[in-house]
């Protein structure tokens, strides 16, 4: 071992590192990310959005594919990977399950590969010699592919448990795309140690996955990271020429494709400049109020790997020219940095921080006493179960009034919903309810020695909660955030009311509204201000306060909005 190292702080009998039965972690995996994702609507507001130009592609094609946009609007932000695998997909599968469900597939692609990447990036730094724990006087240690594996397997347990990811994974915007480019960089750093052709070209195809989904705000944190990995002292410096033909790579399909949409035309200018007008507008000086709110959201998106990840930078210090900790540990701090210059740091900023988070949190297990990872058993098993009780609490006050408090909040968010008890959703509840129940037995009666077993309660825990809000909630939550009756009453309207030849112009109305009306019903709305209808979204009170724009307008086609909003309003008018 290099004496650029200290003693190594792993402290672990070959019993911690048990394999995990494979047959449950598929399983696990393909629960998490298939509950949810189908036999609902899109909702507000990136679900929405994503959806409106991946089906524009499909509906449109031509510019679509190189120019996003939905209907007749230019979506010049991000960027168009997320739209192209979603457009392909409903092109090719529309026709046998429907445009919105065909559209979806992609997401357990991404989920897929987010997962593969994570998970062979940190075996491989895991079964590593830097990384292996203190060998033990009269042996009994793990062999370095079992410590690997366990490694491996604490951080893709612990992806699955990060909170802040799980509505994100489920929608059809840029995050499961962005996710799946991050863990392919991951990969590719960490391939680069052994087969370094390999990982440059993983590392290649993630970078320039991560600038195709979200341009230069997604590609940043990895170029950053570039620094703080390939320097001076560790394995990597030797790896500079490999890191120039990954860049290469990275390089070649974003101009191909800047080149392309730039060539069609006047509209392919407009696109591309403004395009990149709101990559430099992304960026600017930090405010005071958006870093305290941005650091306060930090630290619930990332639960609950960011207390362990930091546990594993204090535990692992002296070693930050390790593989292990020098890849992750580059990565996190870049993300970080980004952040701080973002004005208002969103949950897509805090992207870049989910796999190195995750993977430094688990070599912070192997550091851990028992009796903390005790600790953190039971706070999983309190946690998880008190958000299972909740939600079972919310679905019998949504059906039978009880607690009249929480039923009273409920019937405020769901106005018209009117509920109906399905057999078949509420037995698989139980079921996964007793599944819970089972493994928080297995957990304390059998007390496995595995070090994963804390990780397996964290993410079984969260999935248990959301195929309980899927299995229980579907229905109210797609009543609530749906747009799609309101947007047929606008199109049967408009059926009626406007000839041919005509158009309507929007006022006010949002990208995600703009979306909403485009995927339901194919609506699109002109910027020509010679149209004599006109669309408006507004608010009740703007209306009552006289404030909304046309609000003494005499011709009102119709007025609509979604039964569960107390506030937005939808007018159709004819002005001349």
């Amino acid at each position: 071992m290099s004496p650029l190292y200290r003693s190594t702080p792993a402290r672990l009998t070959a019993p911690a590192t048990t394999k995990l039965p494979r047959l449950a972690l598929y399983a696990l995996l393909l629960a998490y990310i298939v509950a949810g994702l189908f036999m609902r609507d899109p909702w507000k507001s990136d679900d929405l959005i994503g959806m409106a130009t991946m089906l524009d592609n499909a509906r449109e094609g031509g510019q679509a594919w190189l120019l996003p946009r939905i209907g007749d609007m230019a979506h010049a932000q991000n960027g168009p990977l997320s739209a192209w695998a979603g457009g392909l997909f409903a092109v090719l599968f529309g026709g046998w399950l429907g445009e919105v469900t065909a559209a979806r597939l992609p997401n357990i692609l991404w989920f897929l590969l987010c997962a593969a990447g994570l998970w062979y990036g940190a075996y491989l730094i895991g079964r590593r010699p830097e990384a292996q724990p203190l060998a033990l006087p009269f042996g009994g240690e793990p062999n370095e592919r079992d410590y690997g594996r366990m490694i491996a397997d604490a951080a893709l347990l612990l992806l699955l448990a990060t909170a802040g990811i799980l509505i994100h994974v489920h929608e059809t915007g840029i995050v499961p795309a962005l996710l799946a480019c991050n863990a392919l960089a991951f990969y590719g750093l960490t391939r680069m140690l052994d087969k370094p052709l390999n990982g440059a070209i993983f590392l290649g195809l993630g970078l320039a996955g991560a600038c195709l989904a979200r341009g230069l705000p997604g590609v940043l944190p990895l170029l950053l990271a570039l620094p703080f990995i390939f320097r001076p002292g560790c394995l990597l410096w030797h790896r500079l020429k490999w890191l120039a033909l990954g860049l290469a790579i990275a390089a070649l399909p974003v101009i191909a494709w800047l080149l392309a949409a730039s060539a069609q035309g006047a509209r392919g200018e407009y696109w591309i400049d403004s395009w990149l007008q709101w990559n430099l507008d992304y960026y600017g000086l930090p405010t005071f109020k958006g870093s305290i709110g941005g650091l306060r959201d930090l630290s619930w998106f990332l639960w609950p790997t960011w207390p362990l990840a930091a546990l594993a930078i204090s535990r692992w210090r002296g070693w930050y020219n390790a593989p292990h900790i020098a890849i992750a540990l580059g990565l996190l701090a870049a993300g970080l940095l980004s952040l701080l210059v973002v004005p208002t740091p969103g949950e897509l900023d805090f992207i870049a921080l989910v796999v190195p988070a995750a993977a430094l949190a688990a070599f912070s297990l192997p550091t851990l006493r028992r009796g903390i990872v005790n600790t953190l058993d039971w706070f999983a098993v309190m946690c998880f179960s008190l958000t299972a009780v909740t939600v079972w609490l919310g679905w019998i006050a949504l059906h039978l009034g009880w607690p009249p408090k929480i039923a009273h909040n409920i019937a405020r968010q769901t106005t018209g919903f009117d509920p109906s008890m399905d057999w078949l959703p509420t037995l698989l509840a139980i079921l996964i309810s007793l599944g819970w129940v089972a493994l928080l037995r297995w957990r304390f009666k059998a007390r496995p020695t595995a070090l994963w077993r804390g990780t397996i309660l964290s993410a079984g825990g969260l999935a248990t909660t959301w195929l309980l809000l899927v299995l229980l909630w579907l229905p109210a939550i797609d009543y609530a955030r749906s747009y799609r009756a309101v947007s047929a009453e606008l199109a049967q309207t408009a059926a009626r009311e406007i000839g041919p030849g005509e158009c309507i112009r929007a006022v006010n109305l949002g990208t995600s509204q703009r979306a909403a009306f485009y995927v339901f019903d194919k609506q699109s709305f002109s910027y020509d201000s010679r149209c004599n209808f006109v669309l408006v979204q507004t608010s009740r009170s703007a209306m009552e306060e006289g404030r909304a724009p046309h609000a003494d307008a005499q011709h009102v086609l119709w007025e609509g909005a979604r039964a569960a909003d107390r506030h937005e309003l939808f007018r159709l008018l004819r002005l001349r």
